[in-house]
């Protein structure tokens, strides 16, 4: 439509343009030819497949309404459900939003406290281990003590004449040794014992 607009807008003008130069017109009939345009064509095409389809045989005007409404009317329920699931999880969102900010300060104070514990946790420990090294430092210590000790007890026995049982101590390790006195140790035991009673 609007390419033969153009060609009439086109004819005219030049027609003028002649009349008004002077020429003479001319008397025989002119011919305009008009081609089809293949754009056109094509529109015109499609647009009557639109209708051919739009409207089958056998329907009306009112049935074509009637199924066009409940198609609107189809199309408006998913519309609105899309919407309100829409809210719906703008509102769960905001929601989740709300209770990260809540939760984040909580995590950081946990965190916190969890180094801390931590940190406490290796300080127990490595006091632990020097206690256990302690212990068994004062366990060497208390061993050393009761070697000396024995060995003491031994110089003593033999200042005084027992008899040591060399077997019994070499079974025994570092335990008392078996000691057996003589009469003649068991009587020197016994003598200043019995002048302390005679003297009271």
């Amino acid at each position: 439509m609007q390419a033969n607009t153009k060609t009439l807008f086109l004819l005219i003008v030049s027609a003028l343009t002649f009349l008004l130069a002077g020429c003479p017109v001319v008397q025989e009939p002119v011919e305009v030819v008009f081609k089809p345009d293949s754009a056109m064509q094509h529109q015109d095409a499609s647009m009557q497949k639109r209708f051919q389809k739009a409207a089958p045989s056998g329907q009306t005007a009112v049935d074509s309404a009637v199924e066009l409404a409940k198609k609107n009317t189809e199309l408006l329920e998913r519309m609105t459900a899309m919407q309100q699931e829409s809210r719906d999880m703008v509102a769960e969102n905001r929601r989740l939003k709300d209770r990260i900010a809540v939760l984040e300060p909580e995590l950081e104070q946990l965190k916190k406290e969890l180094d801390e514990a931590n940190d406490l946790l290796i300080d127990m420990t490595t006091e632990l281990n020097n206690w256990k090294m302690q212990i068994l430092g004062f366990q060497e210590e208390m061993r050393d003590a009761d070697t000396e000790q024995l060995r003491a007890l031994l110089k003593i026995l033999k200042v005084l004449g027992g008899e040591v049982d060399a077997e019994a101590l070499r079974s025994q390790g570092q335990a008392p040794a078996a000691v057996s006195l003589n009469k003649q140790s068991k009587h020197q035991l016994i003598e200043p014992h019995s002048l302390s009673e005679s003297n009271e």
